[in-house]
C-alpha cells in the first residue's frame, strides 16, 4: 500500500475514533453539538448565507464526514501531559459543548437580520434534536411579510445642502415600493455622505442623517422620512448649517510626528518652498521638492475633497523610498480653512541580501546563490535601483561521454524604477492623473553545460500603471532579448541536431537569435484581496505581443538581401523572429460560506510565428501538465494534441505547442485552522497551428479537437498561513488523448492504474 493511502485510512479512521469517543470528555448533562441547520419558510431568503450568524459551530468536519481535528484532540487523552500529547492537541480542536444561551443568542441575532432585510414581524426558534451525547440545532425562521416603502420624505433642515442635494437625489436608493431594507438605508448615507464630503464639507459624517419609519395601520407598507439634521460642534453650542471648509495651506514636515506641528515647534525645522508648498527638514529633505508637489492632490484655495486626500495618501504611499506617511489636518481659528501638512519618513533606503538556495533538474542537485544590491532613493525621487548577481552549479549525471559533467548559470541583473511616467511630451498635468512608474532593466546570462554554451542579452523599458481601483496595466514598450551559441559540443551537434531524432524545432532553438516584442498585459479583479475570501468575484487577466516588426524593417533598410547561415532574414548576419501571440484568463471564485467555495478557472492562448520564423522561440511556446495546468499530467508531459512524446531526451522540446486551452473547477475547503483542502477537475491540451514531422498527431482541426482534450480529477491539501500557501495536490488521469478514442486506455478513468496514471504537485500559491 503506497504512503498517500496510509495516510488516508489514517486519516479516516481518527474520524470515526471522534464520533465514538466525544462521551468520554463530557461532564453529566453535557451535549456535543454535533450539527447546525437554518431552515427559512420563505424561498426568497437565502439561508445558507445566514448560517455566519450562528454564534456557536459545531466541531470541524473534514470532506463533510469526518472530525479529524476532534480526532486528534481525544487521541491527546483527558489528563495526557506527554509531549505526543501536547502535540495532538495543539493539532486538534477541543469538544464543542452545547451552550443553550448562545442558541438564544443566535436567534436574537437571526430575528434582527431579517428585520433589517424588511421582514419586520421576523421571529426564530430553535429545535434542539438530542441522541444520545449528541444535539442537532435546526433554527427555523419565520419571516413573514415583507414590509415595503410607500413614500420617501425628506427632512433637510440645512437649506444649502438641501439645494446641494436636489441633483443627487434623482439617483437615490430610496424609492417607493423598495423593500424595506436597512442595509440600502445605510447605503444611502453613505453615498450622501461621501458627496458632501466631496465638496467641502469636512466635519460631516453619516451620524448627521437619520431614518423614521412610520408603518401604515392595517398593512406592510412604511413611510420613510429622511432626517439630515443641522451640525453641532457639541452640545453646548447652537446647531447651524454645516461648514464648508477650504486648504489654506499644504506644508511638508520630513518627520512623522505629528506634535511638531500641534506643538508648533517648525521653527526648529529648516525650510524650502517649492510649487506652492513649504518643505520643512532638519538636515536635508529625504526627495525633491518636485517629488511632493507631483505627488499631492491638495491646493491651496480649493474645497476640501476625500478623494484629494484619498490620492495624495496612495501617491505617497506607493513611494519607496517613504516609510510612513500620514496628512494631518488643522483648522485655522475663527475662519473655515484647512493648513494640511504631510508628515513622512524615511525607510530603509539601502540594502544588501543573500540568498541561497538548493536545485535538482531531473535528480541532478545542486546549489545557487544570489547576492542583491538596493537603492531606494537613487536620484532623491524614489527611484529604486536593484544590482544583483546569481550563480548556480549542478553535478550533471548520465553524460560520459562530454569533457564535462557539470552545469554552471551565472546571472547579472540591473533594474531601475522611477515611480513616475517617463516620456516626453507629456503635461505635468496628464502625469500627475496617470499613476505610473516606469522601469528599464538589463540582463546577462552565461550558461555552460557539457552540451552547448549559451549567452542571453537582454534589454526592456517598461510601464506600469492602475487606472482605476483593482485594474493594473503594463506596456512594454520595447523588450530586447539576444541569444547567443558561442559554442556546441560536436557530440550533442552529432548526435541530436544533425542526426536523425533531431527536428526544426530543436535546431531553432540552438541558432543565435533577436527577439525584439511590444506588449500590453492588464489584469482586473472584481474585489480586493481583503474581500476575496468573504464574497463571490472574479477577475480577468489578458496580454498581447507582438515581435519582428521593428527587426524586420531595420533588415530591409540597413541590411537588404542579408541573410543568416539558415536563410532566413538578418541583423548583423543574426535571424530575428517574427510572432503575434495572446492570452485571455477568466477566474470565478463563488463563495458558498466562511468556509467553503467553488473556483473556476478557463484559460486560452494562441500564437502564431510568422514571416522570418516558423517556429516559436521556446520561451515563447505553450505546455500543458504541472501544478497549474492538467495536473494528471507532469510539468511538459502533456500533448500536443494526442502526441505521447518519443525520444525523452528531446521532449522538453518536442511537447510544446502553439496554442493553449485549460479549464479547471476546485471544490475547496477549510479542514481546520491553516488546514485547507480540494478536489479538482482539469481539461486542456496545447497544439500546434503547423504540421509538424516531428510532432505527428499536434496540430490543431476544428473537427477533432475535442477528441484530443484531456482531462484529471485530484485532490489537494493546503495550509494558508495567509501571506503564503503551501500547496501539495494529487491529480489521476481521467481521459488520455495520447491514446485513440477506440482504445481502452483513452479513459483511464475506468481502469486506473496507480503508477502510470497518477501525478503529485507541490507547490507554492493557489493554481488560480
Amino acid at each position: 500500500m503506497k504512503k498517500i493511502e496510509w495516510i488516508l485510512l489514517l486519516l479516516v479512521l481518527v474520524g470515526m475514533f471522534a464520533s465514538c469517543s466525544s462521551a468520554k470528555f463530557l461532564e453529566e448533562g453535557e451535549y456535543l453539538l454535533n450539527k447546525n441547520k437554518v431552515e427559512c419558510a420563505d424561498d426568497r431568503v437565502d439561508d445558507s448565507m445566514l448560517s455566519e450568524y450562528i454564534k456557536q459551530k459545531p466541531n470541524t468536519r473534514w470532506v463533510w464526514l469526518f472530525k479529524v481535528p476532534l480526532g486528534f484532540h481525544l487521541l491527546s487523552g483527558k489528563e495526557g501531559s506527554s509531549w505526543v500529547s501536547r502535540t495532538l492537541r495543539k493539532m486538534g480542536e477541543e469538544p464543542v459543548v452545547y451552550d443553550r444561551k448562545m442558541a438564544e443568542r443566535s436567534c436574537d441575532e437571526l430575528r434582527l437580520v431579517l428585520q433589517n432585510m424588511g421582514y419586520l414581524g421576523a421571529s426564530v426558534e430553535v429545535d434542539e434534536k438530542f441522541k444520545k451525547h449528541k444535539v442537532a440545532l435546526i433554527y427555523r425562521l419565520n419571516p413573514g411579510k415583507v414590509y415595503r416603502v410607500d413614500s420617501v420624505r425628506m427632512d433637510i433642515a440645512d437649506t444649502v445642502i438641501a439645494r446641494k442635494l436636489q441633483p443627487v437625489m434623482e439617483a437615490s436608493l430610496l424609492k417607493p415600493d423598495m423593500v424595506f431594507d436597512i442595509n440600502v438605508l445605510d447605503k444611502e448615507r453613505e453615498r450622501i455622505t461621501e458627496y458632501l464630503k466631496e465638496s467641502g464639507y469636512y466635519k460631516f459624517n453619516k451620524n448627521y442623517i437619520n431614518y423614521t419609519a412610520d408603518t401604515i395601520q392595517g398593512g406592510k407598507g412604511v413611510v420613510l422620512t429622511m432626517h439630515l439634521d443641522l451640525y453641532q460642534a457639541d452640545k453646548h453650542t447652537e446647531p447651524t448649517v454645516h461648514p464648508v471648509y477650504t486648504i489654506d495651506s499644504v506644508s511638508v514636515v520630513t518627520e512623522y510626528d505629528a506634535s511638531y506641528v500641534s506643538e508648533h515647534r517648525l521653527g526648529e525645522f529648516q525650510k524650502d518652498s517649492y510649487g506652492g508648498l513649504d518643505i520643512y527638514f532638519q538636515e536635508s529633505s529625504i526627495l525633491r521638492p518636485s517629488v511632493y508637489a507631483e505627488n499631492n492632490y491638495l491646493r491651496e484655495g480649493e474645497l476640501y475633497r476625500a478623494s484629494d486626500m484619498q490620492r495624495t495618501y496612495s501617491s505617497l504611499g506607493r513611494l519607496g523610498a517613504l516609510k510612513y506617511t500620514n496628512v494631518h489636518l488643522v483648522e485655522v481659528p475663527d475662519s473655515n480653512k484647512l493648513n494640511a501638512y504631510l508628515m513622512v519618513s524615511p525607510s530603509q533606503l539601502q540594502a544588501l541580501t543573500l540568498e541561497v538556495d538548493g536545485t535538482s533538474t531531473m535528480g541532478d542537485f545542486g546549489c545557487a546563490g544570489s547576492v542583491a544590491y538596493q537603492h531606494k532613493n537613487l536620484f532623491k525621487g524614489s527611484e529604486t535601483f536593484t544590482a544583483k548577481v546569481r550563480l548556480a552549479y549542478e553535478a550533471l549525471s548520465g553524460i560520459q561521454e562530454y569533457e564535462t559533467n557539470s552545469y554552471t548559470d551565472l546571472g547579472f541583473e540591473l533594474t531601475l524604477n522611477f515611480p513616475r511616467l517617463l516620456f516626453p511630451r507629456l503635461s505635468s498635468e496628464f502625469k500627475r492623473r496617470v499613476r505610473a512608474s516606469s522601469e528599464v532593466g538589463m540582463n546577462y546570462n552565461i550558461q555552460d553545460r557539457p552540451e552547448f554554451s549559451r549567452r542571453a542579452l537582454s534589454a526592456s523599458w517598461r510601464y506600469r500603471w492602475n487606472s482605476r481601483q483593482n485594474l493594473q496595466s503594463r506596456l512594454d514598450l520595447l523588450d530586447v532579448n539576444y541569444v547567443y551559441m558561442p559554442s556546441i559540443s560536436p557530440t550533442f551537434r552529432d548526435e541530436y541536431l544533425n542526426s536523425v531524432v533531431s527536428n526544426s524545432i530543436l535546431k531553432y532553438n540552438y541558432d543565435d537569435l533577436f527577439i525584439v516584442r511590444t506588449g500590453y498585459s492588464f489584469s482586473y479583479a472584481s474585489a480586493d484581496a481583503m474581500e476575496r475570501r468573504s464574497r463571490s468575484n472574479y477577475s480577468i487577466s489578458a496580454n498581447v505581443e507582438s515581435a519582428g516588426l521593428l527587426c524586420s524593417l531595420l533588415s530591409h533598410v540597413f541590411f537588404p538581401g542579408e541573410h543568416s547561415p539558415n536563410g532566413q532574414y538578418s541583423l548583423w548576419n543574426i535571424a530575428y523572429a517574427q510572432y503575434l501571440k495572446g492570452d485571455l484568463n477568466y477566474v470565478r471564485n463563488l463563495v458558498v460560506n466562511e468556509r467553503t467555495s467553488f473556483a473556476f478557472h478557463v484559460g486560452f492562448g494562441i500564437a502564431w510565428p510568422y514571416g522570418n520564423s516558423s517556429v516559436l522561440p521556446f520561451e515563447k511556446r505553450y505546455f500543458a501538465g504541472g501544478a497549474n495546468s492538467v495536473r494528471g499530467w507532469s510539468v511538459r508531459s502533456l500533448g500536443p494534441g494526442s502526441f505521447s512524446g518519443g525520444d525523452r531526451r528531446i521532449d522538453f522540446i518536442n511537447q510544446t505547442g502553439d496554442l493553449k486551452l485549460d479549464m479547471s473547477a476546485e471544490w475547496r475547503t477549510v479542514l481546520g485552522g491553516i488546514f485547507c483542502g480540494a478536489f479538482f477537475v482539469d481539461a486542456g491540451n496545447i497544439w500546434t497551428l503547423r504540421e509538424y514531422e516531428e510532432q505527428p498527431g499536434g496540430a490543431f482541426h476544428f473537427d477533432s479537437f475535442w477528441k484530443e482534450i484531456a482531462v484529471a480529477y485530484g485532490i489537494g491539501f493546503r495550509l494558508d498561513l495567509n501571506f503564503i500557501v503551501a500547496r501539495l495536490d494529487l491529480g489521476m488521469k481521467a481521459v488520455n488523448p495520447a491514446y485513440s478514442i477506440d482504445d481502452k486506455r483513452h479513459y483511464p478513468i475506468i481502469r486506473p492504474r496507480w503508477k502510470r496514471d497518477r501525478s503529485f504537485h507541490l507547490a507554492v500559491g493557489y493554481p488560480f
